[in-house]
């Protein structure tokens, strides 16, 4: 089965193609299809990744699969949720190149969800992922599954390593932040690994694919 993949992320293909390795499908980006981003205009991860799914599914005609993901905070009521990667309002510089604009973001965002945290003692957090997989635009039953990677925040970043919000997420199993975590302990364990594993049983189960 060819299934597109609702993103135009290199890394997200090659961490979930390695994910669903062990299924019949051929995992391929919207992108390589001419398929545009879809509108991400929800405050939940569930309909923003049905959003972008069908979106995909619909202007392929083939079954499609998205996710959308994030950091929930509990002491700021879930924030920053669907808008982490872009929790702080930057401005946009042409002259740096989009590792050098994505760095800038991780900077700011990280430095106002400190801000945020300043007086906070409940500092308790997850990364979240939600994953969606239709058969078709109209399909009445997708496939949704969910990962949750609890730690809490720390009061300064720990670790060269990840990104985004990596180096303040403390993760209490393993005793350091996911920044300080090899890549392969990372992508074992994370909230996107927890909801492909659900995905992979409910795509056998459900679509059939041994």
């Amino acid at each position: 089965m060819r299934l597109v993949l609702a993103s135009n992320n290199a890394k997200k293909l090659k961490e979930l193609g390695a994910l669903f390795g062990t299924l019949p499908i051929e995992l391929v980006t919207q992108g390589s299809l001419g398929v545009s981003e879809a509108e991400e205009p929800h405050i939940t991860f569930i309909e923003n990744a049905l959003a972008k799914a069908r979106h995909a599914a619909q202007a392929t005609g083939l079954p499609a699969i998205a996710d959308d993901s994030g950091l929930c905070v509990d002491a700021l009521g879930g924030a920053p949720g669907v808008q982490s990667a872009v929790f702080a309002p930057v401005d946009a510089d042409a002259a740096l190149d989009r590792e050098a604009q994505r760095r800038q973001q991780d900077l700011a965002n990280n430095t106002l969800l400190l801000q945020r945290l300043h007086s906070a003692t409940d500092r308790r957090a997850a990364f979240v992922c939600t994953l969606v997989a239709v058969r078709s635009a109209t399909d009445p039953e997708p496939l949704i599954a969910f990962g949750r990677w609890g730690g809490e925040i720390l009061a300064a970043p720990q670790g060269q390593g990840g990104f985004g919000y990596d180096p303040l997420m403390f993760i209490p199993a393993f005793g350091c932040t996911v920044a300080e975590l090899p890549a392969e302990t990372k992508n074992a364990h994370s909230h996107r690994a927890l909801a492909a594993a659900q995905m992979v049983e409910r795509l056998r189960g459900d679509w059939h694919l041994a």
